[in-house]
């Protein structure tokens, strides 16, 4: 682990390998940044180093305006920890602090709230209240400066309980009045409008950054072979695409449009929300959708160890695996396969008005429980129905903070649902950045090629999805199938 003389080199150098992974606060401007901030590097006996940016400013330091710490990729760490600190980390990205309050919070982890803030405070250096306030700060940012919405509007879309605490925190970090924020937002006009509003156009404008290098078509590509129609869509051609979605939000309706060619270190982004406070939700599960908190340089360097692996690894810099928006969704996508555009439809929210090829919202699982699937196979019927009956009643759940290997055993025991089903769920709908299935044919014929056994796995660890995402792409590159669902 990198330490902070470490940490202080990478200032130096500006790396931006390191935006996110941790921030730095200089103690005579009372200013904290991101690693690669381009300002006049401080001196060593000037800087303090946080793990979050909510730490930074639980100590009294404000956000650099120039470098904007606040609009970083998040921490790696948080997708590959399986402790409850990773668990909660990532249930707070989701809004389920906002929404459920600290105890929601520690209900879902099975901790009291006292030891969720302890923990929290002692990995994170903030609590879980801290750690949502600076969320909703970086929300109501993105609002001022993209829409046109009063700002006493603003207050509350960002989950704000007040205006009087939303200005406060706003001044607090930034340094600036909302009034004054909004100022500085970027010359190009933007158009808002919700999910009902004529035109492409209208909406929330959003660049969502990533670290190091990004295989970008590979990821389009794995999205366009399992689009479910009625609820995504991809237009365009390869290097230009343009992929679409419905997303069931905690309030509302919301649709997302994302570009295969962005810029230089993030993706663009466009939604249109029924309502904003939807804002954070989306964006975070558009992030685990495109898998953009990776660290791929890390997992690179590990993987490139194994001289088995080195050479594909090379061959597909920024390599990443997708997830999902909607873990449950995910689930019977597996299960009814290339039947899961008819279940969305049939099942499926309609939209108040068609927009483009987008027509409906996945199913909800409740709404699946008692379906009776005339389209499926009886196999996959009895086991759709299993599956959306547990995940209704409580019996499985499937979410951003829940206990990974304990979710897998439960998959298993759904009838009709297979170990390699089981896994690839997991790796999906749970971002599990360390699954490996060998029953998957194009891992096991990657493998074969490239001359590595089972048991050579557990050297991958804890980067064995990234590891099966090579595997099957030199597969590939040898003429061979693609194993789908």
């Amino acid at each position: 682990m990198i330490g902070d003389d470490g940490r202080y080199e990478a200032v130096c150098s500006r790396d931006a390998r390191f935006d996110g992974e941790f921030f730095f606060a200089v103690a005579t401007t009372g200013i904290y940044c991101r690693p690669s901030c381009p300002a006049t590097t401080p001196k060593r006996a000037n800087v303090r180093f946080f793990p979050t940016a909510a730490a930074a400013q639980g100590s009294g330091f404000r956000a650099c305006r120039r470098c904007r710490p606040d609009a970083v990729p998040g921490s790696a760490a948080w997708d590959t920890r399986a402790d409850v600190v990773g668990r909660a980390m990532r249930l707070i990205a989701d809004g389920v602090v906002d929404r459920e309050g600290v105890s929601g919070l520690a209900a879902r982890l099975g901790y009291s709230a006292r030891q969720v803030q302890r923990q929290l405070n002692a990995e994170v250096g903030a609590g879980p209240t801290a750690l949502a306030r600076a969320q909703r700060a970086h929300t109501a940012r993105i609002l001022l400066q993209t829409t046109p919405m009063p700002v006493t509007d603003v207050a509350f879309a960002a989950g704000f309980a007040s205006v009087r605490q939303f200005n406060d925190t706003v001044r607090e970090i930034y340094a600036a009045t909302p009034t004054g924020l909004r100022a500085a937002r970027p010359r190009t006009p933007t158009r808002f409008g919700d999910v009902g509003a004529a035109g492409a156009a209208a909406g929330i404008p959003l660049r969502l950054p990533f670290r190091g290098p990004y295989a970008v078509e590979e990821t389009f590509d794995v999205l366009a072979a399992d689009l479910v129609s009625g609820v995504e869509e991809m237009t365009g051609l390869r290097s230009g695409r343009r992929y679409r979605r419905t997303l069931r939000l905690p309030h509302g309706v919301g649709i997302a449009e994302v570009r295969e060619d962005g810029g230089d270190g993030w993706l663009v982004c466009h939604l249109c929300l029924q309502d904003l406070r939807d804002l954070t939700t989306a964006t975070q599960r558009l992030r685990r959708l495109f898998d953009l908190d990776a660290d791929p340089c890390t997992i690179a360097e590990q993987l490139g160890l194994d001289p088995a692996l080195a050479q594909v690894v090379v061959a597909r810099p920024g390599l990443r695996a997708p997830g999902t928006v909607d873990p449950h969704e995910f689930a019977v996508r597996v299960v009814a396969a290339g039947a899961a555009g008819l279940v969305a439809r049939r099942y499926g929210q309609p939209l108040a008005t068609a927009r483009g090829g987008l027509t409906h919202l996945f199913p909800r699982v409740e709404d699946l429980a008692d379906g009776s699937f005339d389209e499926l196979a009886p196999p996959v019927r009895r086991t759709l129905r299993a599956l959306a009956r547990r995940l209704a009643d409580g019996d499985l759940a499937l979410d951003a903070g829940v206990d990974r290997a304990a979710a897998e055993k439960a998959l298993r025991a759904v009838p009709g649902l297979g170990p390699h089903a089981a896994a690839y769920i997991r790796m999906r709908s749970l971002g599990d950045p360390d699954v490996l299935s060998t029953e998957d044919g194009a891992i096991r014929a990657g493998m074969s090629r490239l001359g590595v056994a089972a048991v050579d796995a557990e050297r991958w660890r804890p980067w064995r999805t990234y590891a099966g995402l090579h595997l099957a792409a030199a597969a590939r590159d040898r003429g061979k199938a693609f194993s789908t669902f």
